[in-house]
């Protein structure tokens, strides 16, 4: 079984293309060398790490155009 369990991880973001696009992203960052958010990660591979912080809440996903129109404002 997988855990996070999938429907765990599609309510969290609401669309399994968003879940996907944060998991990689959140993914490259953690084999970059950013720290964790969750305590301890039970998965040994980087995308499971980004995937369990993600249904912890730990993360926070910014739909792209936020970010654009933040900038117009600023």
């Amino acid at each position: 079984m997988l855990f996070p369990e999938v429907d765990k991880m599609i309510e969290a973001v609401g669309s399994k293309y968003l879940l996907v696009t944060a998991a990689a992203k959140r993914a490259r960052q953690i084999k970059d060398g950013s720290p964790l958010t969750i305590d301890s990660a039970s998965s040994h591979k980087e995308v499971g790490m980004a995937l369990e912080e993600i249904v912890a809440g730990k993360i926070v996903l910014q739909e792209k155009q936020d970010e654009e129109q933040e900038e117009k404002e600023s």
